[in-house]
């Protein structure tokens, strides 16, 4: 099994998040990418490979042109004011407010987030857009005949949609490998998210598609972030309803029902009958977790990783959450073992 992997993901690195009323050192930080890639460095799961370089057009087929262009340069409107520490949004377009970009970089911020715990750093766009090289070598490697393939995103992606970032995401690797996948040949493609948090990004950018299935296990949007999006009524709309499932579980949830859950959802991914799936796995579903709910242990990773592999399909398993950095790495080994990789 490949693992797809690149440097670059350490020129984003944030300070400081607002989190419970605080701001306080970020969750999402290097040291979790660095652990994941220790780690199978150091086990027998497959060769690490670079990035190849696409473009932006595959991005462009997710995101809209606007909101790419505030992305290459938010950074520089931002240092443009003589600040030199992490960019965050003032205040959000809610109910009853318009929908119109503003000119000046706060109003921006403001209008392309929906929350603050996601900064903007100097060296943030190359290294999201160097995540969304990784999704795609992932995804050419499973058009090239690979069974497997995990690409070690990060910054995650799954929150990001097409116009929007927040949850510690950008640019939606998950999405952008799904609809690479379709772009070049697959006629139907699965996400299915085994992260904690949902992926309402993930969820908006296909919800009213019949062509790519998604799939989600996650904590309950009545108890948990990102709180407006997941519930199990979200069915998909005009020529995507029924294509969209969500399984939201509440705070606790035992590894056992983690897995009830599972096997509802890999039976109706095999009855869509995908060609591909594309997995944005996230172990934040582990037991110390810092600031998830679920009990998943270290040892339940593999039975993840084999019971996607039970489903025949090619996967690519798309590096979302986990911030239990010194347990990270050997929970996603263990799903990649798990899928066949060692």
């Amino acid at each position: 099994m490949f693992t797809i992997y690149s440097d670059d993901h350490r020129l984003h690195h944030g300070k400081a998040e607002l989190n419970d009323g605080q701001l306080m050192p970020c969750h999402e930080k290097p040291e979790r990418a660095d652990s994941v890639l220790a780690a199978i460095q150091s086990s027998a799961v497959g060769d690490v490979i670079e990035p190849a370089d696409f473009g932006l057009e595959p991005v462009l087929a997710v995101h809209t042109a606007g909101y790419i262009d505030f992305l290459q340069n938010a950074w520089s409107l931002w240092a443009a004011e003589g600040r030199d520490w992490d960019a965050l949004p003032l205040n959000w377009p809610v109910r009853g407010m318009r929908q119109v970009e503003p000119d000046y970089i706060d109003g921006k911020l403001s209008y392309y987030s929906f929350d603050a715990g996601t900064p903007i750093t100097p060296g943030t766009w190359q290294a999201v857009f160097a995540g969304a090289r990784v999704a795609l070598t992932g995804a050419a490697k499973l058009l090239s005949g690979e069974k497997s393939v995990f690409s070690l995103c990060r910054p995650p992606g799954h929150h990001a949609a097409a116009d929007y970032f927040g949850g510690y995401c950008y640019l939606n690797n998950a999405a952008i490998a799904a609809q690479y996948l379709r772009d070049n040949g697959a006629g139907k493609v699965a996400v299915l998210d085994v992260d904690y948090h949902h992926g309402n990004g993930t969820q908006s950018i296909f919800y009213d598609r019949d062509d790519v299935l998604f799939v989600s296990i996650h904590g309950d949007p009545k108890q948990e972030f990102p709180y407006f999006l997941g519930h199990a009524d979200e069915t998909g709309e005009g020529p995507g309803e029924g294509f969209n499932m969500n399984l939201p579980l509440p705070w606790n949830t035992s590894a056992a029902d983690w897995f009830t859950a599972l096997d509802e959802s890999l039976e109706r991914l095999s009855r869509f009958g995908p060609d591909a799936v594309v997995v944005s796995l996230g172990v934040d579903t582990y037991i110390n977790d810092p600031i998830s709910q679920f009990q998943l242990q270290a040892g339940d990773y593999l039975y993840v990783g084999q019971k996607i592999a039970k489903l025949g399909l090619p996967a690519h398993y798309v590096f979302e959450g986990g911030y239990a950095v010194e347990d990270i790495g050997e929970n996603v080994v263990n799903v990649l073992r798990g899928a066949g990789g060692g």
